[in-house]
């Protein structure tokens, strides 16, 4: 019988992370909950967990610039990916009505996308909270910060609670993307996405004849970012998607861009995986 997986994530257990794990490896996992995007980092790099799960970008709030971060400063891979559609719903105590809801409970995050909901129900203070999951487990406490909490069905269900409300979220279309870091690469064959993280001369048109390299040889890429470098104002370091393996079809672009470039780091690559419907 097999080891069972170590998977660290950022937050509790019940948290869109955790169903983010179980959707890309599996129900077979065991869980290893950080309470920061270092200290996830530093769990896989010690062995603690085999896997990281990472949100890096969500389709309404953006990219999750701490997670960026996180991984231009550690030497982890990136070995894969997956996408989750996001559902808030409005947990309780079992038994608790909408009426003796005053107060609501989330992660900032998770509070902004349901701007709607508490329009509509302005009797509902909303309170930031350190985790979605979290605020669902403090709820079950003897001495909870909030009558309600927005979070997962998930976290519902682990912490034996109550879902009032479903789909508090102001837009459906809600997505978040997902990295799955590890100590090793992901073996070679099976990758149809490369990231890597580069930083460029301060000249003219650097970034042009950057991404030149992959528009001349029609390769797409589906994500671009920059962050500041620290102690370095102004400067900044580039965030890339590129669709196809880095060992493959898109090895002599990175050949080419590795020549003009200050520095150039493949992260990972991987399979990548469709949005859910």
């Amino acid at each position: 019988m097999g080891e069972t997986l170590a998977v660290a994530i950022q937050g509790e257990a019940g948290s869109f992370s955790h169903a983010a794990a179980l959707e890309a490896l599996g129900e077979g996992l065991r869980l290893v909950p950080c309470p920061t995007f270092e200290e996830l980092f530093r769990a896989v790099e010690a062995g603690q967990a085999s896997r990281g799960v990472v949100p890096i970008e969500n389709s309404l709030a953006g990219s999750v610039y701490e997670a960026y971060d996180a991984l231009g400063a550690h030497a982890l891979h990136v070995v894969g990916e997956t996408q989750i559609r996001v559902r808030h719903c409005l947990v309780v105590r079992p038994g608790t009505t909408l009426a003796a809801v005053h107060r609501v409970a989330s992660h900032p995050v998770a509070l902004a996308q349901c701007r709607h909901f508490f329009a509509d129900h302005s009797g509902l203070a909303p309170i930031p909270a350190y985790d979605t999951a979290g605020s669902v487990r403090n709820l079950m406490t003897d001495h909870p910060v909030a009558e309600g909490a927005i979070g997962s069905a998930l976290a519902a269900q682990l912490y034996g609670a109550e879902v009032l409300l479903e789909q508090l979220e102001d837009h459906p279309e809600n997505y978040t993307r997902f990295l799955i870091v590890a100590r090793e690469p992901a073996p070679a064959g099976e990758a149809s996405k490369t990231s890597l993280v580069l930083t460029l001369p301060d000249v003219p048109g650097s970034l042009h004849k950057a991404l030149g390299v992959f528009a001349g040889r029609q390769v797409n890429l589906s994500k671009i970012e920059s962050r500041p470098i620290p102690g370095r104002p102004w400067e900044y370091v580039f965030y890339l998607d590129v669709m196809g393996d880095s060992r493959s079809g898109v090895a002599d672009a990175l050949a080419e861009l590795k020549a003009s470039a200050k520095d150039l780091r493949v992260l990972g690559a991987y399979p990548a995986r469709a949005r859910p419907s």
